[in-house]
């Protein structure tokens, strides 16, 4: 068997890779997942497996779940797990991450560049066994781009910029030490997904990150209609499945490594946010949950009358509204991210992504058939496993 060691395995990204790599009947998986107890990471992983449609019992021979940080030392791992896992570890997927922007600088340091220091000295720590070091894939973002003007290229980004918040600075610090490792002679591969969304069929997804609180926010039922006006800024957006059949097929794929690629819909595809506002509306209102006409606002006197709504606003709303500024820093933004090179060689090995409207619309069925109850189209609310969570960027999970 050949043996992947995953982080953020109960991720957005994670989750889907792991359901993914399940499929490959020669792939034995060791997964590092945080949790303070045995009995903890037996739930958690258990959790995880029903998400995948996995039996436990079936692949518990295949399946190793090891409690663990990715901030620590040797992953916060006991001597012998460690040392088992450098000495069978062919493929290492770095998927774990903070995705909350506005954490501490410090603190998104040590989820970013911390981790990314120890999935290094992993890979490294195999090669000086005396065996070919791990083929490593190194789960980044987009947003390492920070407010660099123009169309983010598929390349390492080492020009001045500055960044909308702390988890973007943050991955792009992380990518400095990637790019060192790899001019070490490691065999690492950087993806960089945009906002991942769920199933591009089912729309299933672990838990509800970023797209799902925009995709609230959007629909003016939090603010009476009043919505930031976005001009013609675009929402690039991608789907777990699409990135977890690149990171499968890049890990298996030694010509990948040292290139850095784009997991996203490109300048071209990426949606309208007008356009994402407007199915919002038309499935809201056909799932009997009705919006209020949008009033589109300049950005900066939405931006200003925000103070004021929270004074009125109840204490649910209030906490949504304080998560606005993160939002409104990227629709104030146009931005967008070159994927052409990626395209062209996940195209060539049979995956293409799809339009960015459709997962829109498979996305926001999931959500309100989750959230609301069944709802035209849709599929059975028991179906998904957590409740929504999170707050983040990418698909790090």
């Amino acid at each position: 068997m050949t043996a992947f060691f995953v982080t953020g395995a109960t991720g957005v990204v994670g989750s889907a890779l792991v359901e993914a790599l399940l499929r490959l009947p020669e792939a034995r998986l060791f997964l590092l997942i945080r949790a303070g107890s045995g009995d903890e990471l037996r739930q958690r992983l258990e959790t995880l497996l029903r998400f995948c449609g996995a039996d436990p019992a079936a692949v518990a021979g295949r399946v190793m779940a090891l409690a663990g940080d990715t901030t620590l030392p040797q992953f916060g791992l006991g001597p012998d797990d460690y040392r088992e896992v450098v000495l069978a570890t062919r493929h290492i997927v770095h998927c774990a991450g903070a995705v909350r922007m506005n954490l501490p600088l410090e603190a998104a340091r040590a989820s970013a560049v911390g981790a990314a220091r120890n999935v290094i000295a992993l890979a490294a720590q195999a090669r000086s066994s005396g065996q070919p070091p791990p083929k490593v894939e190194f789960v980044s973002t987009v947003g390492v781009g920070g407010r660099l003007p123009g169309t983010l290229p598929e390349r390492w980004i080492t020009e001045e910029r500055e960044f909308h918040n702390t988890y973007e600075q943050s991955k792009a610090e992380a990518e400095v030490l990637v790019e060192r490792a790899i001019a070490d002679g490691l065999p690492v591969t950087v993806h960089r997904p945009s906002m991942v969304v769920g199933d591009s069929r089912s729309g299933r997804i672990i838990n509800f990150q970023v797209f799902y609180h925009l995709a609230e926010f959007l629909t003016g039922r939090r603010t009476g209609g009043f919505l930031p006006d976005p001009g013609q800024t675009r929402l690039d957006i991608v789907s777990s499945d699409h990135v977890a059949r690149a990171l499968v097929w890049s890990a298996l794929e030694p010509a990948t490594a040292g290139r850095v690629l784009h997991l996203c819909a490109g300048p071209e595809d990426a949606l309208p946010i007008r356009d994402l506002a407007r199915l919002l509306g038309q499935a809201f209102e056909a799932a009997g949950q009705p919006v209020p006409r949008a009033r589109w606002l300049p950005i900066g006197v939405f931006r200003a009358a925000l103070p004021v709504g929270r004074l009125f606003a109840g204490p649910g709303v209030r906490k949504a509204l304080a998560t606005l500024p993160i939002f409104l820093d990227y629709l104030a933004e146009s931005q967008a991210f070159g994927n052409q090179e990626t395209s062209r060689l996940l195209q060539a090995a049979g995956m293409t992504a799809d339009r960015s409207v459709n997962l829109a619309q498979v996305a926001i069925r999931f959500y309100l058939d989750s959230r609301y109850g069944r709802v035209p189209g849709g599929g059975n609310s028991a179906s998904t496993p957590d409740a929504p969570k999170g707050l983040g960027k990418g698909g790090s999970g």
